[in-house]
């Protein structure tokens, strides 16, 4: 898949408020509210700004930090990982490989069988259920 690549501007248009804020200016939404966070429906969930899969509901585990979290996502080449040393901190910011849109973080404190966890902002997600 090609980049997909548009304006602020053009983003602005097609985006919520909250899905601009985060995906392409990096913002987070509040802890514990996103429609995904206890959601258990099964399926995949894709980018909202250019529809990649992301994430599996299989790879999704409550980590009680108040955003969805998954240990996998669906294929490795859907991310982009990039230092983030903002808010006096390191962090591994996640981005998707697609389009650029700010996703999350991921850290090193998530369960077997790979020990990470994707903190994912909801309003970057949009979950085709299976």
């Amino acid at each position: 898949m090609d980049k997909l690549e548009k304006s602020l501007e053009a983003w602005r248009d097609e985006l919520d408020e909250a899905q601009f804020q985060v995906c392409r200016l990096g913002a987070t939404e509040r802890a514990f509210s996103g429609r995904y966070n206890g959601c258990k429906t099964e399926g995949v969930y894709h980018c909202v700004c250019c529809g990649q899969a992301l994430f599996s509901s299989q790879a999704k585990f409550d980590s009680g930090c108040g955003w969805p979290s998954y240990f996998q996502p669906v294929d490795e080449s859907a991310l982009v990982r990039k230092d983030d040393f903002s808010h006096g901190m390191f962090r591994i910011e996640i981005k998707c490989s697609g389009c650029d849109a700010h996703l999350g973080h991921v850290f090193p404190d998530g369960p077997e069988p790979t020990g990470l966890r994707y903190c994912i902002n909801s309003v970057a997600l949009v979950l085709e259920p299976s």
